[in-house]
C-alpha cells in the first residue's frame, strides 16, 4: 500500500504551490518588489520540496505568508483554517493515490459513512455529560485521522469505540 501520509504531505505542498503560483501570475497591481520577493520564496520552497525537504518547504511557505502580511498585500492568499487545509489536502491526495485497491476504498467509505451516521446520532443526543462529549470528539478525531491515512484497521477500531459510546448512551442503531 502506498504511504498515504507521505502523499498527504505532498498534497499540502502542491496545493499551497498552486495557490501561490496562481496569485503571483495574476496582475493585481500590488507592490512589485513584495511580489518579486514572494516569487523568490516560492521558487526556493519548490526547490526544497523537490529535494524531499518538506519541512523546509513549509517553513518557506510560512515566510511567504508573513511577507505578504507585512507588505499589506490585500489579494495575497491567506493560510486556510486547519480543517479547511486538511479538506483541501484530502482533495489533492485523492488524485495522487489512485493506486489504492478498490476494495480498500470501499472499506474506507463504509467506515466514513458509519462514522458520520453514528456521529450525527451522538450529536443529537440529549443529556450527555461533558466528559462523554469530550470522548466522542476525541474518538471521532482519531477515526477521521485514520481515514485520512487510509488506515482501515485503525479507523474501524475507532468506529467501534464510538459505537460502544453510543450504545452506552442509549443511542443505538
Amino acid at each position: 500500500m502506498p504511504d498515504v501520509y507521505e502523499a498527504l504531505l505532498d498534497a499540502e505542498l502542491s496545493k499551497a504551490f498552486d495557490v501561490w503560483s496562481g496569485y503571483l501570475e495574476a496582475r493585481t497591481g500590488e507592490d512589485p518588489e513584495a511580489r518579486a520577493e514572494l516569487r523568490s520564496l516560492l521558487d526556493n520552497a519548490r526547490a526544497l520540496a523537490a529535494e524531499g525537504d518538506r519541512a523546509a518547504a513549509r517553513a518557506w511557505l510560512a515566510d511567504m505568508d508573513d511577507t505578504a502580511r507585512k507588505a499589506g498585500l490585500p489579494w495575497a492568499p491567506t493560510p486556510p483554517r486547519p480543517c479547511e487545509a486538511d479538506r483541501q489536502a484530502r482533495d489533492y491526495v485523492k488524485d495522487a493515490t489512485p493506486s489504492l485497491p478498490l476494495y480498500l476504498w470501499d472499506r474506507l467509505d463504509h467506515v466514513r459513512v458509519s462514522l458520520a451516521v453514528t456521529g450525527y446520532r451522538l450529536r443529537d443526543a440529549v443529556g450527555l455529560d461533558a466528559a462523554t462529549r469530550e470522548d466522542i470528539r476525541y474518538v471521532t478525531a482519531r477515526a477521521w485521522m485514520a481515514l485520512d491515512l487510509a488506515h482501515v484497521t485503525a479507523a474501524q477500531r475507532e468506529l467501534e469505540r464510538l459505537e460502544a459510546i453510543a450504545r452506552r448512551c442509549g443511542v443505538g442503531r
